[in-house]
């Protein structure tokens, strides 16, 4: 009994055995890059772009403990504008359960300041769920103390299956970016987390 308790946890993911504040820096970065909730895509040029479920709680809990030590370990260089970053989190604490949020991190920001180019980002970016297709409602641009732009796409009502998001990114080579997700593979704490 007890070999197959160990086991179990032997097993289980970093994010399921520990709290947040314990993941050393390289499991926060796969967590937002390579896990269940991310994904990095490579495009024409070789550039890698992570792309992640950012409404999922353990994408939220290694956000904010990111932000944490990045703001901690710079000091005084630290970015002081957090208001595009607090605006972010109201706006969550009050939609969480109503929107998805797709993060793009390091996008290149002389495309987003394009207005042609971020009018065509929230034109042609969209979420397929089973047979609906969603359009983005929103986004967040990103910002000195928070390089991540966020897409927020209406949850989608009924179960699915699986999450495939459409996206054209402002400034990458290459055709549109999908990024799909597994509801089946979301899951945390027993729960999906989406």
């Amino acid at each position: 009994m007890h070999v197959l308790l160990l086991a179990a946890l032997l097993a289980a993911p970093f994010w399921e055995t520990k709290p947040v504040r314990q993941w050393t820096d390289e499991q926060l970065l796969e967590l937002l890059s390579d896990s269940p909730w991310a994904q990095t895509t490579l495009f024409r040029n070789d550039t890698p772009l992570p792309v992640y479920l950012a409404t999922a709680k353990p994408v939220r809990e290694a956000e904010s403990e990111w932000l944490r030590r990045y703001t901690s370990q710079l000091g005084a260089n630290a970015p002081t504008d957090m208001g595009a970053r607090h605006e972010y989190e109201a706006f969550l604490a009050e939609n969480l359960g109503k929107v998805l949020v797709i993060a793009i991190r390091n996008p290149n920001l002389r495309a987003l300041a394009l207005v042609e180019e971020t009018e065509r980002m929230e034109e042609e970016s969209f979420l397929k769920a089973g047979k609906k297709k969603l359009k983005v409602i929103g986004h967040f641009p990103p910002a000195a103390a928070d390089p991540v732009l966020r897409l927020i796409f209406p949850k989608p009502e009924e179960a699915v299956k699986d999450l495939q998001f459409e996206l054209y990114i402002p400034g990458v080579s290459g055709p549109y970016r999908q990024a799909v997700f597994k509801i089946k593979d979301l899951m945390f704490a027993g729960q999906p987390e989406m």
